[in-house]
């Protein structure tokens, strides 16, 4: 027992730090031929590097532990100030630990190849084995693949060599060209420390690059205003809550422009320069009535009106603004932007606009088409005559002898005796909650409170298809059929310059109405192929009164008594009423 304790004391030598007593001798004294593993660490910490038992790294921990004593375990793991601050990501750990295996692989079992004393016959024959050498510690350096950090760690000194001090430090990171942001006091501090040897400690640290950020627009206008009908306490809607126009007077801002920042460059522990990436600029949204500010940080408005987004620009569409009646003082409004009115429609009178309507007063018999929304604060009366066209959706508080079109959806909060087709949903939850007479055509969805009346009045109502297309269909036929007509009457008629100059506008007319008609048949067919499977087709209300009837594709069903609640749909090619 004596020679092992020699052997080892030649090895490793002596601990030169503190004087060991009998007592941490005694372990070496009594340690077992195969000295157990070092503890074990976490194994599930992804930044720690695990090695197993056998390993050659903790071969020389064993024979280092049995000379000098408890020594804490084997420690390969790249640690850090905090979490936010650690040297190594997460999601490069697994890369730069297997890089590290390979650099420890070879460390380890170079260095244990030369401190283990060679076997040789005559050491079997009772010779002496030949002399221990005398290595001074050994410090190892490995740089990650990123090149901004160098870690190091040692392997303890054998026989009679030097223990660890700053000049091997810097010898190591020399050898690895490691020159820039060295701990300064790591290499001084180290070489003192207990912990010195088969540890993991960070050397070097570089700047990293640090790219430019993009530039960014901030909106100050809503891109897509909420379209939401809000019901108060006594379920009564305000419309004229509802309007969507977003005013801008002429230099207001629509948007801002955030810069680009610049990169900045940063530097590896070799002392590279690390390029950095300037950010890209944003791109302005600008559209029509729109410019960027002098300084380029903004968009603003250079007239007044309503402040759009189109899906890729702003831009800001002129508001006509009607204060009183349109009629006989304002005569027919056809505008390129939105229109608000602030008094009545009065009958005979059209109003078209490119963008959205909105009337706080009342719509007579009067022809309103609006090329996005169209509200009615108040509603329509139109005595059998008035034509409500809208190619969004369509709010009113309600709808009296009117042909609506929307298509959208519909939201009102009673409808009488009207014509409606919308290729969305027909919603009349609100107030009264009732549609009395008339026929609603929707393509997918009618909800109400109430459906017909007590005197059994005729309500029908149709779901499925594209009704505002197919209607709009119907009606050119009928003009190609009604031009035809005309145009065949007008060829009876005797010889004339008029009569040529009549027939020559009927067959341009003519012809330029077939042209749309073909091109809306190939239009319309593609969108029915779309909706081969069209989803939902439903019918919901609290109650529905005989007289009152659904359809549903082929399927047909008229209500003979008062039935409360219902909700109709389409089952096996037959109407369920549930």
């Amino acid at each position: 027992m004596a020679n092992k304790t020699s052997l080892l004391s030649c090895l490793f030598g002596e601990d030169r730090e503190e004087e060991q007593t009998p007592a941490q001798r005694a372990p070496v004294q009594q340690a077992p031929a195969q000295p157990e593993p070092p503890p074990a660490e976490n194994a599930a910490d992804p930044f720690r590097l695990e090695l197993p038992a056998g390993h050659a790294v903790n071969q020389l921990w064993r024979l280092w532990k049995a000379q000098v004593g408890q020594r804490s375990a084997p420690s390969f793991r790249f640690e850090g100030v905090d979490e936010e601050d650690r040297p190594v990501s997460a999601a490069q750990a697994k890369q730069e630990l297997a890089r590290l295996l390979l650099t420890v692989n070879a460390s380890a079992n170079q260095r244990l190849g030369r401190v283990r004393p060679k076997k040789r016959e005559t050491a079997a024959k009772g010779e002496k084995p030949p002399p221990s050498p005398n290595l001074d510690a050994q410090a190892v350096v490995f740089v990650t693949n990123d090149r901004l950090t160098a870690w190091v760690f040692a392997y303890p000194p054998t026989g009679g060599g030097k223990e660890l001090d700053r000049g091997m430090l810097m010898k190591a990171l020399g050898e690895k060209q490691v020159k820039y942001g060295v701990d300064e006091a790591l290499l001084d501090a180290l070489p003192h420390r207990p912990d010195r040897y088969f540890r993991l400690y960070l050397a070097a640290r570089g700047k990293a690059a640090v790219h430019g950020k993009d530039g960014r627009v901030v909106d100050m206008f809503s891109r897509r205003p909420e379209r939401k009908l809000v019901v108060d306490e006594y379920n009564r809607v305000d419309y004229a809550a509802i309007s969507f126009i977003q005013n801008a007077e002429e230099g207001d801002t629509i948007c801002r422009i955030i810069a680009p920042t610049k990169g900045e460059a940063g530097k590896s522990v070799l002392g590279q320069d690390l390029p950095a990436r300037d950010g890209r600029p944003a791109v302005p949204p600008k559209g029509r009535n729109t410019a960027l500010s002098g300084e380029g940080d903004a968009l603003v408005a250079t007239k007044t009106g309503h402040v759009e987004f189109n899906g890729r620009t702003f831009q800001v569409k002129p508001v006509l603004e009607i204060e009183g009646n349109v009629d006989y003082s304002t005569g027919h409004i056809n505008f390129l932007g939105d229109v608000h009115v602030h008094g009545d429609i009065c009958t005979g009178f059209t109003v078209r606009a490119m963008g959205s309507i909105t009337v706080d007063g009342v719509v007579e018999a009067a022809t309103v088409e609006a090329g996005s929304d169209l509200i009615m604060v108040k509603g329509a009366q139109g005595d059998n005559r008035a034509v409500l066209r809208a190619s969004h959706s369509i709010y009113a508080k309600y709808l009296e002898n009117c042909c609506v079109y929307a298509m959208e959806d519909l939201h009102a909060d009673c409808i009488i005796n009207c014509d409606v087709y919308c290729d969305g949903m027909v919603e009349v939850r609100s107030g009264r909650g009732t549609i009395i007479g008339g026929s609603i055509r929707a393509a997918h969805e009618v909800s109400a409170g109430v459906i017909g009346s007590r005197s059994e009045c005729g309500t029908d109502v149709a779901l499925g298809g594209l009704p505002c297309q197919e209607f709009d269909h119907e009606i050119l036929v009928r003009e190609i059929a009604e031009l035809e007509e005309e145009l065949e009457k007008t060829e009876r008629q005797p010889e004339s310059p008029a009569k040529f100059t009549h027939m020559g506008k009927l067959r341009m007319q003519l012809s330029l109405n077939k042209n749309k008609l073909e091109q809306f048949d190939k239009d319309l067919e593609e969108q029915r192929e779309e909706q081969e499977y069209p989803g939902v087709r439903r019918l919901t209300c609290d109650v529905a009164y005989p007289g009152a009837s659904v359809t549903i594709g082929p399927a047909s069903y008229r209500f003979r008594q008062e039935t409360r609640p219902v909700r109709a749909s389409l089952a096996n090619g037959e109407i369920c009423i549930a």
